[in-house]
């Protein structure tokens, strides 16, 4: 996932944001849901210092955007200041929508310490939101990033009584094993969970997820991209390409590349590809437009 964000050109920005934009650091914050600009951004790195920030990337005219906006900005005030939820109007801020490589909304990065690291695109059940925000945490508290932000919400107050129940065990065990880089053992986890429940649909999203995030670990951007551009008919090639660009948030290209695959493609050689394309939908949302103009044309190569 390297490589998907650059920040380098937004890291040195003047301290005195304009006037509504985020807040200082130091000193209570009126919400730990602000808009960030291009002119701000230095100052969100350095809170990214104290607490994890998620940035959420959006536009007025998305859809899907305003699914999701809500649902975050709920999780992130019930966790009473331990994250702060940075908003960006991709429309009126370019550079940093440059910076993100935001070609598809929502989509949503996270930031401990200064360096992105990427969370979803497309709209997603407030669940699986908790669960990556669960996951966020787990990984700032690795890098030291432990803080409390505070602020006059009276969301902070009630945060402890409103606490969500513990998670299934094995759902449990799936995130233990993440915190320690064990991808393996929690892809094993949420196996066992579907093998109880096929239809636990937060089993689904987190399987999907672990399992890209199992597949990128290992890959090196531009080595994947030689290798897929030398041999465009070498699926696994063609693969590895895809979930980093699923990882960085270029969920098009992603589907693209892999249904130009399944195209060209002798009929008896094209399952896995069929089948790689379905775990990739299921990873963004039945609903996303992007997923269903894949599946349609997925469809119309089928038959």
């Amino acid at each position: 996932m390297r490589g998907a964000v650059d920040l380098s050109s937004l890291r040195n920005r003047p301290a005195a944001p304009p006037s509504g934009t985020a807040p200082a650091p130091a000193g209570p914050l009126a919400d730990v849901v602000v808009d960030a600009t291009d002119e701000s951004f230095g100052q969100i790195l350095e809170i990214s210092r104290t607490v994890p920030v998620v940035v959420d990337l959006w536009a007025e005219w998305c859809g899907p955007c305003k699914q999701l906006s809500p649902i975050i900005e709920k999780v992130t005030r019930e966790l009473g200041g331990r994250v702060l939820l940075a908003k960006v109007d991709v429309d009126a801020n370019p550079q940093l929508a440059q910076g993100f490589r935001a070609q598809s909304i929502p989509m949503v990065v996270a930031l401990i310490a200064g360096q992105p690291v990427p969370m979803f695109t497309g709209a997603v059940p407030e669940q699986q939101v908790r669960e990556v925000f669960a996951q966020l945490l787990q990984v700032a508290a690795q890098n030291g990033v432990t803080g409390t932000l505070p602020f006059g919400g009276a969301e902070a107050e009630g945060a402890d009584a409103d606490a969500e129940p513990p998670l299934p065990p094995l759902h449990a065990e799936a995130f233990a094993a993440i915190e320690v880089g064990d991808y393996a053992a929690a892809i094993t986890a949420y196996e066992k969970a579907l093998a109880e429940n096929p239809r636990d649909e937060d089993a689904i999203a987190g399987l999907g997820q672990v399992r890209l995030l199992d597949r990128v670990q290992k890959l090196d951007l531009q080595q994947a991209r030689a290798a897929a551009a030398a041999a465009p008919l070498d699926v696994q090639a063609q693969f590895d390409v895809a979930d980093l660009d699923l990882a960085g948030g270029h969920v098009e290209d992603a589907f693209g590349r892999l249904l130009d695959l399944f195209a060209q493609l002798p009929s008896d050689q094209r399952t896995p590809v069929r089948e790689r394309l379905v775990e990739l939908f299921g990873l963004i949302g039945a609903a996303d437009p992007r997923v269903v103009s894949a599946r349609n044309r997925l469809s119309s190569l089928l038959f």
